[in-house]
Parts: structure tokens; sequence; C-alpha cells
């Protein structure tokens, strides 16, 4: 249950000069990235600006992105809440039209403690049985920390089937892979420890990077995976300033002005999100897109 390839973008959600979604936008981004190394579209994760897209507009992004890629790659919707009833709601639905998995967040804000973190996790998985579930932890963002061992009992529950690791903590992940049976699936959430977590036994990366070097990520997964390690490791560090370059500042502001700069019509980010004002981050953006080939 639940395979998702190497290489799951975290993709962005573009948006019109008023603000509001732009629907044609996303399935024409949706189809380019299938085509340039992606097996799998996360819809309305934390690059997709969930925070502030409402929930029939998230559903709505569902459905013209499956459409759009419809037999060529595979879709999981970020359906995650700090309500679990909510949640349960919103995964429920995306559920009903088809979607391949979903993303589960762990509940931010009202830091639950670990064994709230558990019932959470497993009520969804209860209440939506045929659909896998993607964990996905990033106590920088949530404020609590999805333990290793809670991660072990979760990966028990027959549709929860792997995690996005975004803790960038080596120990961390270490340890989910040795708590863990092999087919419990371990996917960096973060583009820069694509390689080390590989290493581990990660089975690939959400990443955002992919919406710029999608195809390069494939042959360096593809390549540590069939043994071609300094091959893997060439590519990790000719891509590297571009993974740091994505994160100068929130996530996605650097890789929707990066899309902008190649010629897509993304809009700006939701506030409180902004345009950077800081020209010195635009200038080592574009700086690293150049030598990179990518402007």
């Amino acid at each position: 249950m639940g395979d998702f390839g190497s290489v799951l973008t975290a993709m962005i959600t573009p948006f019109k000069a008023d603000g509001s979604v732009n629907y044609d936008v996303a399935a024409e981004l949706a189809a380019y990235l299938v085509s340039n190394g992606t097996d799998t579209l996360v819809v309305c994760g934390t690059t997709g600006e969930s925070p502030t897209l409402t929930w029939d507009e998230e559903y709505q992004l569902f459905v013209e992105v499956l459409q759009a890629v419809a037999g060529k790659a595979k879709v999981i919707a970020g359906c995650g809440s700090n309500s679990t009833k909510e949640a349960i709601a919103a995964t429920q639905k995306a559920a009903k039209i088809g979607v391949h998995g979903s993303l589960q967040v762990v509940p931010y804000y009202n830091k639950p403690p670990q064994a709230g973190l558990e019932a959470h996790f497993q009520a969804i998985a209860q209440a939506c049985p045929d659909l896998p579930l993607l964990l996905y932890n990033i106590p920088g963002r949530t404020g609590q920390n999805l333990q290793p061992e809670t991660v072990a009992r979760l990966a028990k529950v027959n549709n929860i089937v792997g995690i996005k690791e975004s803790t960038g903590n080596i120990d961390q992940a270490s340890e989910i892979r040795r708590l863990t049976p092999k087919e419990f699936q371990i996917y960096s959430g973060d583009d820069y420890m694509t390689l080390p977590l590989l290493a581990i036994g990660a089975k690939g990366v959400v990443s955002v990077a992919s919406h710029l070097v999608g195809n390069q990520l494939q042959q360096m997964i593809q390549a540590f995976s069939t043994g071609k390690i300094e091959v893997a490791t060439e590519i990790h560090l000719q891509l590297f300033p571009l993974f740091k370059a994505l994160f100068l500042t929130s996530n996605p502001i650097p890789v929707k002005k990066a899309l902008k700069l190649r010629g897509w019509e993304v809009g700006s980010t939701r506030p409180p999100l902004c345009e950077e004002t800081d020209s010195e981050v635009s200038q080592k953006l574009e700086v690293v897109l150049k030598e990179l080939s990518l402007i």
C-alpha cells in the first residue's frame, strides 16, 4: 500500500494577481513536474501554503491536479489539521475523489503530548482505512516533535505507510529506521538531507527543489540505489547551493521567485508571507540559479 516513488514534489500553489488560486497554472505546473522527474505530487502541504488556503480551495486543487496528471503520477493530499475532527473530515472528502494518499502533519500550536499525537493519527487512519497516510514531522513549524518511539507504534497501523521526516536530525531519522520495519517508508523533508538519509535507508525526498531540478534529483537517487555513490555525491554537491538558497527565507517565498524568474506565472505568496524585501537574498538566489543554468 502506498508506493509513491522516490521524488515527491511538495507543490506550490499558484495565485492570480487578486490573490485567488490560479487553478489553470496549477494544472499546467503539475503536468510539467510529472514530465520532469516527479513521481508523486504532494498538494496543499507547507510549500503549497496550506495555512492560508480554505478547505474549499484545497479540495478544488486536489480535483484539478488529479485531472492534470491522471494515469501519469500519484497525488498525495495535504489534509492535516491541529483538530483531529477536521483532519478526518478533510481526509475522508479527499479520499472520495481518488487521491492516492494523504499527508498528515503533526498538530501545530496546541502541542499535544506523544499520547495525543498517537491517538490523533490512529483516529485518522481508522476513519480512512483504505487510504495510505504519510506522517509529517516538522517541529520547527509545529512546536512539537513526533518521537521515534511514537512513530514506531504508528508504523504498525496498516495504512500508515511512512513519514516525511523534516527535523534535519540524522540521529532521529536513524532511530526511526532502526525501530520500524523496512516496508515503512522514510522520506527526507529537506532536499539537503536526501543523500544522507538515503544512506540510512530512506526511500527518497518530499522536495521543494524538484520544481527546478526534478530530473537531477531522480538521477541522484537512482545513482545511489545502484551503487554509484560517487555520482550521487557529485550531484548532491552540485545542487547543494540551490538546496540552501531555496531556504534563505521562509518557504515557499524563494521557490516562487525562482519559478517566476523561469517564466511561470505563479503569483506571490499569501499574507502574512510576503515578497522578499532583502535584495541580498534575492541576489544570492539569482546567482545560484544562473550557476546551474536554470535562468
